[in-house]
């Protein structure tokens, strides 16, 4: 359920749109005043922001200025009965996202306010894909993804040790550079072990059988005195 802020002192406004927006599955906050207003967005979480413009206390333009100087990214709906449009870019370059104009029908605010909604979402949804891509490693047909931990190969999903994904992960971050066996030990296990240990061996040719089945390609190449590379042939 959505929540939304409702900063408005006009009690027959906040009847209606109170009703309205509850009635469409909204869950709405009141506040009467503006300084009550910016307590209330600094104490909860919110969805958007329906405020009103002329209020007690603080004016719509000055909580609208101190909310963004919080860098809050929440969405905000102007109420306005200024319609001039000095008055709409005024409030626009405080920082709301839109307005509307009293008086005004409900179907209106509610249109307004789903693609406030909306627009936020697909916001969000970018920045969490971009997170992910960065977060994506890929050499031939095999991908790690390291934001949903995932690894596949042939678009078939590969299931790994911690300690076999860790491995495989440092590979990935190193494509074609020679890695020592002390050097993997270390950034690996983070741990220093006797250079006679043949634990990376052992991890490797574990690693080798489940990323490297039968008439798949070689990724991890041996490199005789030296350690191993991850690289296409």
């Amino acid at each position: 359920m959505k929540k939304i802020l409702l900063v408005e002192d006009e009690a027959h406004v906040v009847s209606f749109i109170t009703k309205g927006l509850s009635e469409d599955g909204y869950e709405v906050s009141v506040a009467l005043d503006g300084k009550m207003g910016l307590t209330m967005f600094e104490h909860n979480y919110f969805d958007l922001i329906v405020l009103d413009i002329m209020l007690p206390e603080m004016n719509g333009i000055e909580v609208c200025k101190a909310i963004r100087q919080k860098n809050a990214k929440v969405p905000i709906l102007f109420l306005t009965a200024l319609g001039t449009s000095e008055n709409v870019v005024i409030g626009l370059e405080s920082g709301a996202d839109d307005y509307l104009v009293k008086p005004f029908k409900f179907i209106e605010l509610v249109a307004r306010i789903k693609t406030l909604l909306r627009r936020t979402e697909h916001t969000e949804m970018d920045r969490v894909n971009s997170e992910e891509q960065e977060h994506i490693y890929r050499i031939d047909d095999l991908i790690l993804n390291d934001y949903t931990k995932v690894v596949t190969r042939d678009d078939r999903e590969i299931q790994l040790t911690s300690t076999e994904y860790r491995l495989l992960l440092y590979f990935l971050k190193n494509q074609n550079k020679v890695l020592s066996r002390m050097e993997i030990l270390e950034k690996v296990w983070d741990v220093d072990f006797n250079m006679s240990t043949n634990v990376v061996d052992v991890y490797v040719n574990y690693l080798r059988k489940k990323v490297e089945p039968f008439n798949h390609s070689k990724l991890i190449h041996t490199v005789i005195g030296m350690g191993y590379v991850l690289k296409t042939d």
